[in-house]
């Protein structure tokens, strides 16, 4: 995966940055893994805006993605390499030898025509997703249960990756992409290798109608409103706005809003190191 930038010759390319997409090999979705998926605008069932600054966008087909891997034993083919608008990542086909077909999030370095296989018989290699007890300490992983058989929750985002350091009884012990160690039991799956797309990160996209595309609206800032609209408005001139807060009061940008009592607390052996 590369990125390119174009020739300034209109003001929105002069700072778009895109990727290459040299890794697709198909432009048209699985019929059998895809269904229509509804635009809601930020609104909920009632019709209420409950998400600000949502809205319009290109139309986008829903593609069924397997989390759970749960096909144990049965070789599978990788057929294709896919753009899917709902995630960062790319994803691949795959053909199992029973005939049945597949989406799973595709791993970087995964090529088209690649075996791969699930299950606690199948080989610490990329591509393939085994229980956390078989699969080697030191190895980087991604799309990592919190529950046997529940489904990939963690790290599935393009370019992230964790790593297993160490075996604590039934528990593994994990590092994750935000800094923080954790313990997750080792009946557990995960996905060897890092999630692809992994420039995803440098992408620029130029001009605020790209934006629009993706079914972002402007956003407004709280310290331009008026005291009425915001907590952060108001002022004469042009004023800081005091404390970063929410539109409700709620302070940003430091609060903590975990749970103190919550019970996968125990699990968490050292928090993330970001400030």
């Amino acid at each position: 995966m590369a990125v390119r930038k174009l020739n300034p010759v209109t003001p929105g390319q002069r700072h778009k940055v895109i990727g290459t997409f040299e890794e697709i090999t198909a432009s048209v979705p699985e019929k059998s893994l895809v269904y229509g998926k509804r635009s809601t605008g930020g609104r909920n069932n009632t019709g209420k805006m409950t998400v600000r600054y949502r809205g319009g966008g290109h139309k986008r087909k829903f593609r069924l993605i397997d989390f759970k891997r749960e096909k144990d034993g049965v070789p599978a083919v990788v057929k294709t390499i896919e753009y899917d608008p709902n995630r960062s990542a790319r994803i691949a086909l795959l053909y199992y030898a029973d005939g049945e077909k597949r989406y799973i999030i595709a791993p970087n370095g995964l090529k088209v025509g690649a075996n791969l296989m699930s299950g606690a018989e199948a080989a610490p290699e990329v591509g393939n997703a085994l229980p956390l007890a078989n699969i080697p300490v030191g190895t980087v992983i991604h799309n990592i249960e919190l529950r046997p058989g529940q489904g990939a929750l963690l790290v599935r985002s393009a370019g992230n990756f964790a790593q297993l350091t160490s075996r604590d009884g039934d528990y593994c012990v994990i590092k994750l992409p935000s800094g923080e160690t954790r313990l997750v039991l080792s009946a557990c799956k995960a996905t060897v290798g890092s999630v692809g797309n992994s420039d995803h990160g440098l992408e620029r996209s130029g001009k605020a109608g790209r934006t629009r595309w993706l079914g972002y609206r402007p956003h407004n800032r709280g310290v331009v409103m008026n005291p009425v609209d915001h907590p952060m408005g108001g002022g004469e001139g042009r004023q800081s706005g005091g404390h970063p807060r929410s539109r409700k009061g709620l302070y940003a940008k430091g609060l903590k809003t975990r749970a103190p009592k919550k019970l996968s607390n125990k699990y968490i052996i050292e928090r993330s190191n970001k400030k």
